[in-house]
């Protein structure tokens, strides 16, 4: 069997490309760029700010990477005493008093249940642990096992008590899990903090969930590039240019194992409890909210083209990139003019074409 390392979540499947065009006043030349990156929420978190005040730069961006620390303590299954930990230890026995932080997320991952008919479950921990993808242990769960913890997973089982501010999961053993949504919710949290510290334009990349504060700070809009998810550590795709966007890709090369020439993915199906598998490769969402492309991306990869693309259509402001396994990629109307393809082998196709 064959183990995708853990160091390949450091293999970003968004590329950002800083690149500047000219202004008559060269008003590029005056901002300083700030970056700081540090290990956090299983990734590597980089965020980018610039401005003309060095120091105030550096002060915004250690203060958002301090709210993604926080986030990560709290909704973290890997540390011990997290808020996510203890609601699960209290799994069919007690409600769990909890952070406003924590509380938003998971009333957001209820909503996106609703909205995708369960395909995305944020009590979908128990085969998430069962699987073991992205670790050492990965493996294909007995089938005993596999159907018990499927028994567990089921959103419309948490409850919460808003003015009371707890999460009870009404079954023993259930188990919450918000790595579908927590990274899209650091990244709008920690857009606020450097939006209250005056800064305009910024980058917030979270292991490929990119977030763009502003326009690029020549005033142009940012260049994100889209990697192959055939050559994920390779060239790329193509670019789509966005302001004050976010850009969140789900797809099958990001973690996973192979057995017997087969890949076993981590997004899983909550009702088959197996990776999802369907014809698309790799889904990228674009809009203002990260939290909501973190959710949209699973759904869509899980969905299929033609679902996927119904249920976007349904919502406003939320575009669109959608890659096949034989290499087509459609997009969205609203990006006709804004993303590039750049591979040759693939076709383009719009949204709607026969």
């Amino acid at each position: 069997m064959r183990v995708r390392s853990r160091l390949f979540l450091l293999t970003f499947c968004i590329v950002i490309l800083i690149t500047s065009g000219c202004r008559r006043d060269n008003a590029a030349s005056r901002y300083d760029t700030v970056e700081k990156t540090e290990f956090l929420m299983g990734t590597v978190v980089t965020i980018k700010v610039f401005d003309q005040d060095t120091d105030k730069g550096g002060r915004a961006a250690e203060r958002a990477l301090e709210k993604i620390r926080q986030i990560e303590g709290l909704m973290s299954l890997n540390i011990g005493g997290s808020e996510a930990n203890i609601i699960n230890e209290g799994a069919g026995d007690k409600a769990v008093r909890v952070s406003d932080d924590t509380l938003q997320v998971i009333q957001k991952g209820v909503y996106y249940g609703n909205l995708s008919g369960g395909l995305f479950d944020i009590t979908v921990g128990p085969l998430v642990k069962l699987w073991g993808i992205g670790t050492e242990d990965a493996k294909i769960p007995e089938t005993s096992r596999l159907e018990a913890a499927l028994d567990l997973v089921d959103y419309k089982a948490v409850e919460i008590v808003d003015d009371a501010g707890e999460v009870f999961l009404k079954r023993p053993g259930m188990k919450i899990d918000l790595g579908g949504i927590a990274k899209g919710y650091a990244a709008d949290e920690a857009r606020k903090v450097l939006i209250s510290e005056g800064i305009e334009h910024a980058i917030i990349n979270l292991g490929g969930n990119v977030l763009t504060l502003g326009e690029r700070f020549d005033g142009g809009p940012w260049n994100i590039g889209i990697k192959d998810p055939y050559e994920p550590s390779g060239s790329l795709l193509g670019v789509v240019r966005v302001e004050d966007k976010t850009v969140v890709t789900s797809g099958d090369y990001e973690r996973y194992f192979e057995k017997d020439g087969r890949r076993y993915h981590h997004i899983l199906n909550p009702f088959t409890g197996f990776p999802g598998e369907n014809e698309i490769k790799g889904a990228t969402i674009i809009t203002g909210s990260s939290t909501d492309a973190d959710a949209l991306s699973t759904m869509v990869f899980l969905m299929g083209t033609r679902r996927g693309m119904e249920l976007l259509e349904s919502l406003e402001g939320v575009q669109a990139i959608i890659v096949t396994r034989d290499k087509q990629v459609f997009v969205t109307q609203g990006l006709e003019d804004e993303f590039g393809l750049q591979k040759k082998d693939y076709s383009l196709r719009q949204v709607g074409s026969e």
